[in-house]
């Protein structure tokens, strides 16, 4: 048996949604039910005081008076502890409370220990007797009965979550489902609620509540499960914009820097020297070409731009480096899919991964061979691979491109500065503008050149393409 979806919420009279049938009769016993138990109280304590009135003989008058005092009390009390605004506002601060702690819990982002920290702070605010937080693919925590079957790390099997992170719309279960934990077990959960964890508008988890009767899958339990929701969502929303600027930020300063890099300038400078002794028309198109590389540069610093726009700016850098060292030293190759070009990429992934090529892989004799190549790997992902036949590198020396806490095996061996230093910031920008299922990888020995390969994931990519 597997988890269905909720059908079509009915209405209520003035208009409020209910997610299923079953949730709207129960949403209106919950709505009354303290008022109700005391109605049965005080009915059941007049019936005993006409009783003990006439078992004992008691003036009716004495017994009428004593039930009108009872029935005015019984009114004060209810005017007291149960009034409308009493109500909302014992609910309102404790709800600011839950909410205030969950963004507290989640300034660092959608980590294990932040989703284990916001099921355990919203189990007690509700009737869920297990609250899970998952991302895209696996269950991230899970707290309360059911723990022990949806560990951290499992894999999502129910469809209704699914549905939920493909659709990004709330659904409710309220029949008997089949659930398959990591160890294998089943369990029969009458009822839930599972609401979507959105950045910009793209589900990248969900938060869920499992019950133990449908009865309590009631409209406060749908706002609460809703509500939080959307509450997380926007600080998700808000921790990526502030990664992303900072990421920005980084991108921006090394552009900056290397438009004042020594080397690149010195070297460019100097060879269109050169040339307007030896070739005054080949030094113009190199001086003009260089501006427009700088200007690019500057205008292209933090965005995002079209695959065919990144290739160009890098093939411009490519001529002043083939000016440099001999259009024969430096051999390059491009192979773009034709429906790869328009995908929006960061600005300055590729061209750093050729720069590092042509400055660490360059041979002392002969030419450096370069391809770069640009391909869908299906619908929903891109390939981008540089390749080259140059010095090649070891494997210490390969993992520290994209991590750089590794440590250089000698300390006084070279740490990959300029380019080098940009390889763990291309993984990290990637993985953040496309998700956690993008990745990149590094290929190399010593004598057979490098390989680094980038797997863009478009379907994690918060940004919609084109």
């Amino acid at each position: 048996m597997t988890e269905p979806i909720s059908p079509e919420p009915p209405k209520s009279p003035k208009g409020t949604e209910y997610i299923t049938e079953g949730s709207y009769r129960a949403g209106m016993l919950d709505a009354n039910e303290a008022l109700r138990l005391l109605a049965a109280l005080v009915v059941f304590t007049m019936v005993g005081f006409f009783g003990y009135a006439i078992l004992t003989g008691v003036e009716t008058l004495t017994t009428i008076a004593a039930l009108v005092l009872l029935v005015l009390f019984t009114c004060g009390f209810i005017y007291v502890f149960f009034s409308p605004d009493t109500l909302r506002s014992q609910y309102t601060e404790q709800t600011l409370a839950v909410a205030s702690g969950m963004l507290e819990d989640i300034t660092g982002g959608l980590t294990r220990e932040s989703a284990e920290e916001i099921c355990r702070r919203l189990l007690p605010e509700t009737r869920a007797m297990t609250i899970a937080v998952t991302d895209r693919d696996v269950v991230l925590a899970c707290v309360g009965e059911l723990a022990d079957d949806f560990p951290a790390g499992s894999p999502i099997h129910t469809p209704t979550t699914r549905y939920v992170i493909e659709h990004g719309i709330a659904q409710s279960f309220t029949s008997v489902m089949d659930v398959r934990g990591e160890k294998g077990s089943q369990r029969n959960i009458p009822a839930g609620i599972i609401a979507p964890l959105k950045i910009r508008g793209k589900a990248v988890g969900t938060l869920k509540f499992y019950y133990r009767s449908a009865r309590h899958v009631n409209r406060t339990q749908y706002a609460l499960a809703s509500g939080f929701a959307e509450l997380l969502s926007t600080q998700l929303t808000v921790y990526e914009l502030e990664r992303q600027a900072e990421l920005t930020a980084r991108a921006e300063v090394r552009a900056l820097q290397a438009q004042i890099n020594p080397h690149f300038l010195f070297n460019t400078l100097n060879t269109i020297a050169s040339f307007t002794r030896t070739d005054p028309l080949r030094a113009r198109e190199l001086l003009r070409e260089f501006s427009q590389f700088y200007r690019a540069t500057l205008e292209n610093s933090g965005q995002l731009i079209p695959v065919k726009r990144e290739i160009a700016q890098t093939l411009r850098y490519l001529t002043f480096e083939k000016a440099r060292f001999g259009e024969d030293r430096v051999l390059v190759s491009v192979d773009v899919d034709e429906d790869a070009e328009e995908v929006l990429i960061p600005a300055f992934v590729i061209q750093p991964l050729v720069e590092n090529a042509v400055r660490h892989a360059m041979p002392d004799e002969g030419a450096l061979k370069i391809s770069i190549t640009v391909e869908r790997a299906g619908e929903a992902a891109v390939s981008i691979r540089v390749a080259d036949d140059g010095m090649g590198m070891d494997e210490q020396t390969a993992m520290r491109l994209f991590d750089r806490s590794i440590a250089a095996p000698d300390p006084n061996a070279p740490q990959g500065g300029g380019a080098g230093v940009a390889m763990h910031n291309i993984s990290e920008r990637i993985k953040r503008f496309y998700g956690p299922k993008s990745r990149t990888s590094v290929e190399s020995a010593p004598g057979k050149g490098t390989t680094i390969a980038l797997h863009l994931d478009l379907e994690g990519s918060m940004y919609d393409e084109g």
